[in-house]
């Protein structure tokens, strides 16, 4: 498991107390209602892993290429990237970005008959990832009709189910109450991480065990942070998520959709409320943002997650080298230690300025840690929002560029 610990000056009041018997309230009700589906995903989706596991319909690929962006791809290229390093698995390519340059470097590392290309889009009609998929097709000129190389990951019923159908294309549904950017665990990210090789159920495990905890009410630090968020937000109006691991940037990345698109919205007043959500990798941003942590507005919460065990032996030599003898108290020391110590010592710094501030320790790059810590960061984002009585699962805003986009292309 792993370990949360808060540093929050959180007043434990009649007020806050039925915030949070409220939030949970809400959230029991969403999971019993079916109102959002991401809950059952630990267990629904372990079904999904034997068929894949059983019956692979999947025979002649050595790579894979995610075709998404968004709530698509984030939460799988998360999981991959923690996970990765420490594991053997096919490479996994992500074809996100409508970027020319980058597109062109991917292409050149894939062909159509070892790649199997994942379309994933819960709306089925992603201007993003349908131009791209287009791109694919032309490119290595595809055969549509029965083609095993081509999959699909979409809503029921979606017109991109439809083309699937009318092809004779494998596809696998999302499940309808289960939005993009909580969709990592159902087959958005579970498909293609199981199929390159990951110990899904694993993945699944630890986050079922999370799930299960809050709502038996073992987890009540969730609550208590989301109660200062929602409380708070006016002031403390942006939450840095400091990873201490190269390996977690593109959970940060994950996060700061989940937050942003979730939680950025106008309350039942009509009045613009939300948190804004930065994520920085230690102790690299240590040195380009913490000075503005430290000495800069008092407008930021921040929270400390780090890896308890890297699982390397690296460390510093015992090396004295001319004029940089200040350096060698770090000598013999592994950079695991050095990077756990920068951790430790950058968050003591900035809670002794009164700064807000919260833990998160995983014990090691493992299945069950990632699971937990995507259903942690799940359960926070919809208390916040439960608390602050707005929306958490649509994203008008972001529908509202859509449309503006449509009608340029239509001038």
């Amino acid at each position: 498991m792993n370990s949360y610990k808060l540093h929050y000056p959180l007043a434990m009041d009649d007020n806050t107390k039925n915030m949070m018997a409220n939030a949970y309230g809400t959230l029991l009700r969403e999971r019993e209602q079916g109102i959002s589906g991401y809950y059952n995903l630990p267990q629904d989706s372990l079904l999904l892993t034997q068929e894949l596991q059983k019956e692979h319909p999947f025979d002649d690929f050595d790579r894979i290429a995610v075709i998404g962006i968004g709530g698509s791809s984030l939460g799988t290229k998360a999981i991959h990237s923690f996970l990765g390093p420490k594991r053997e698995h096919l490479p996994l390519y992500f074809l996100e970005n409508p970027d020319p340059v980058e597109l062109r470097k991917i292409f050149e590392k894939l062909d159509k008959k070892h790649t199997l290309f994942l379309v994933i889009s819960k709306s089925g009609t992603t201007i993003e990832t349908i131009s791209i998929f287009k791109a694919v097709i032309k490119h290595f000129g595809l055969e549509l009709k029965g083609n095993k190389h081509i999959t699909f990951i979409t809503d029921i019923d979606s017109p991109l189910h439809k083309f699937a159908e009318e092809f004779g294309l494998k596809s696998f549904a999302i499940p309808k109450n289960v939005g993009g950017r909580f969709s990592v665990l159902s087959s958005v990210g579970i498909v293609p991480l199981t199929l390159a090789g990951f110990d899904t159920p694993k993945i699944l495990q630890g986050a079922k065990g999370m799930i299960e905890r809050f709502f038996a009410l073992e987890e009540e630090h969730i609550l208590q942070k989301a109660a200062f968020i929602a409380q708070n937000w006016p002031t403390y109006r942006m939450n840095v998520l400091f990873s201490y691991a190269n390996e977690l940037e593109d959970f940060n990345k994950w996060y700061v959709q989940l937050w942003g698109e979730s939680l950025g919205k106008k309350d039942p007043f009509g009045k613009n409320v939300g948190p804004t959500p930065i994520g920085h990798i230690g102790p690299v941003d240590q040195h380009s943002f913490l000075q503005l942590i430290i000495e800069g507005p008092r407008d930021k919460t921040v929270s400390f997650l780090c890896i308890e065990n890297f699982e390397e032996t690296l460390s510093i030599p015992d090396l004295s080298l001319p004029y940089l003898e200040k350096t060698d108290f770090v000598n013999k020391v592994s950079f695991a230690r050095l990077v756990d110590e920068e951790c430790k010592a950058t968050m003591r710094s900035v809670r002794s300025q009164k700064i807000p501030v919260d833990s998160i320790v995983v014990p090691s790059f493992c299945e069950e840690g990632i699971g937990e810590l995507i259903a942690y960061y799940e359960l926070l984002t919809s208390a916040t929002g439960a608390m602050l009585g707005i929306t958490t699962y649509n994203q008008p805003g972001v529908e509202l560029g859509k449309k503006i986009l449509k009608e340029r292309f239509r001038q």
